[in-house]
């Protein structure tokens, strides 16, 4: 049995339980909150999967009655991955700090990063080795576990259609409405974001907007001012504007209708 049809099984079986257990969240003393998964040393709780429902939820999604097993089987198959990932990288590659991931699309990469050498990876792959489409990689001072307040990930825009090249489908809004969510999990956690803000730019010093330069908000000002700036560059209105406290990704990529041009996703953190 594989570890996928595992959790496909065990998430229905964990549902059943929570229908048993939902009432007991409803008194808020002397409850203690039940463990209804565990993968490897991970577990996942009632009040974790409520969450996760409720950031649904508030983004139009998560209301067929199937949901809450879906959400739960798409939680342990995160922490299966999560924990296999981590082992992985531990044992091949320590320059690895993550994982993105867009479901239906070729993005299903890990990321890199190595603060002491910018643009490292920026034509080498995973073994290190010589690569045209080098590899996803986080800028060199963001913190990809605080996090920042903007992560700025870097990978090729490639003919084959490979590595950063899905980026180009966001710059139509249909495009976004079919999947506007993307997973991009740390080491030691699991999250999802949702795209804001789809633009271009140039990166000619003083001719374009300097969006991987933003990385940590001194205030909410300039926090909202980053964010402005995005969604009045973007192609089209997603009708999310982060706030601040959230947090960024910026993906970015080659453009090619700029001098020097810059494709960029940016999405905020859902959950």
């Amino acid at each position: 049995m594989t570890g996928i049809r595992y959790i496909k099984i065990m998430a229905a079986a964990a549902f059943a339980v929570i229908s048993t257990l939902a009432s007991a969240q409803k008194y808020p003393d002397g409850i203690v909150d039940k463990t209804i998964a565990v993968i490897g040393n991970e577990m996942i709780t009632i009040s974790d999967l409520e969450e996760e429902m409720q950031m649904m939820q508030a983004y139009g999604m998560g209301s067929d009655k199937n949901a809450r097993c879906e959400a739960l089987e798409e939680m342990m198959v995160a922490k299966l991955f999560l924990m296999q990932a981590r082992l992985d990288s531990l044992e091949m590659n320590g320059d690895m700090v993550g994982w993105i991931k867009i479901e239906g699309s070729p993005m299903n990469y890990p990321v890199m990063q190595t603060p002491d050498e910018p643009n490292y990876y920026l034509y080498r792959d995973f073994d290190k080795k010589d690569s045209a489409r080098g590899s996803i990689y986080a800028r060199e001072v963001c913190d990809i576990n605080a996090p920042s307040d903007n992560v700025t990930l870097y990978g090729h825009n490639m003919a084959d259609g490979s590595m950063f090249a899905c980026l180009n489908n966001y710059v139509h809004k249909y495009n976004w409405d079919k999947n506007s969510l993307i997973f991009f999990d740390t080491l030691t956690e699991y999250h999802t974001y949702k795209i804001f803000a789809v633009f271009k730019t140039s990166a000619n010093i003083g001719q374009g907007f300097s969006y991987h330069q933003f990385v940590d908000a001194e205030n909410e000002a300039e926090f909202d001012e980053f964010v402005s700036t995005c969604k009045k560059l973007a192609f089209y209105d997603t009708g999310i504007t982060p706030v601040y406290g959230d947090k960024l990704i910026c993906l970015s990529t080659c453009e090619y209708t700029l001098d020097n041009g810059r494709l960029v996703v940016a999405a905020v953190r859902i959950t």
